[in-house]
C-alpha cells in the first residue's frame, strides 16, 4: 500500500509540473484521473491535500506568481471530485440507512406490543391450567414462545444500536474530511496572500474577503453535521 502511495505522489507530481508549463493542451483530464486513482486506493480528502501540499512545496510554488498558485487550487480541486462524488453516494446511503433506522424501531415497538399480549396470555394460560394439570404441556409451551419473542427483541434492539453507534462515526469522519478540505482552501489561500501582498494591495484584501468566507464556510459545515448527529452547539 505504500508503495502504491508514493507512485501515486510521483504521478501527481508530474500531472502538476505539466499542468503548470506553459500551452498545455491536457485540460483537468490528468487531475481527474488521479482522483480516481486516489479513490481507489481508499484515499480520502485529507490524504490526497498531503500529496498535493507535497508537490506545491516541491515545485516551490509558495514564492511563485500567483497565477501558478491559483492553477495549483483549480488542479487540486479537480482531483477531488471523485473523493466528493464518493462522500455523496454515502450521504445516500446514509438516507438508507435512517430508513432502515426507522423500520427497525417500528418493528421493536411492534414486538414489545407482541411481548406484552404474549405475557398477558402466558398469565391467562396459567391461570387456566391451574384448575387442570393436563394443560401444563401447553403451559410451557406458551412460555418458551415469550422466551423466544423477548430474546428477538434484545437481538433487535442491540442492532438497532449499533446501526445508530456507526452511523455516527460514519458522520463524525464527514465532519473531519470537510474541515481538513476547507482549511486547507485557506492555507492555499494564505499562501496566496503571502505573494499578493507584495503586488497588490487591491488583490490582497480580495484575498483576505475569500479566505474569511473560507472560514464561514466551515464553521457552517461543523454546524450541519453536528445537526445531523442530533448536537446542538452554544451560541
Amino acid at each position: 500500500m505504500k508503495q502504491k502511495l508514493t507512485r501515486l505522489s510521483q504521478r501527481y507530481l508530474a500531472a502538476l509540473r505539466k499542468h503548470l508549463q506553459p500551452g498545455t493542451r491536457d485540460g483537468l483530464q490528468p487531475a481527474l484521473r488521479l482522483g480516481r486513482q486516489a479513490v481507489a486506493l481508499g484515499l480520502e480528502t485529507l490524504g490526497l491535500a498531503r500529496i498535493h501540499e507535497r508537490a506545491v512545496a516541491k515545485l516551490e510554488l509558495a514564492g511563485s506568481k500567483s497565477g501558478f498558485m491559483r492553477k495549483a487550487e483549480i488542479f487540486f480541486a479537480e482531483a477531488l471530485i471523485p473523493i466528493v462524488e464518493t462522500h455523496r453516494i454515502a450521504r445516500q446511503a446514509k438516507v438508507y440507512l435512517n430508513q432502515l433506522t426507522a423500520t427497525l424501531g417500528r418493528r421493536t415497538e411492534e414486538l414489545a406490543v407482541s411481548n406484552r399480549q404474549v405475557a398477558q396470555s402466558v398469565v391467562r394460560r396459567k391461570i387456566m391450567e391451574d384448575a387442570s394439570a393436563e394443560r401444563g404441556h401447553h403451559h410451557q409451551k406458551a412460555l418458551e414462545e415469550s422466551l423466544a419473542l423477548q430474546k428477538r427483541l434484545r437481538q433487535l434492539t442491540h442492532r438497532v444500536i449499533v446501526v445508530q453507534e456507526n452511523e455516527r462515526k460514519k458522520i463524525s469522519l464527514e465532519l473531519q474530511d470537510e474541515i481538513a478540505q476547507t482549511l486547507l482552501g485557506i492555507n492555499v489561500r494564505l499562501l496566496s496572500l503571502k505573494q499578493q501582498a507584495r503586488n497588490s494591495t487591491t488583490g490582497f484584501k480580495n484575498e483576505i474577503a475569500s479566505t474569511r468566507r473560507l472560514v464561514v464556510e466551515s464553521a457552517r459545515s461543523v454546524r450541519r453535521v453536528a445537526r445531523e448527529i442530533g448536537y446542538r452547539p452554544q451560541a
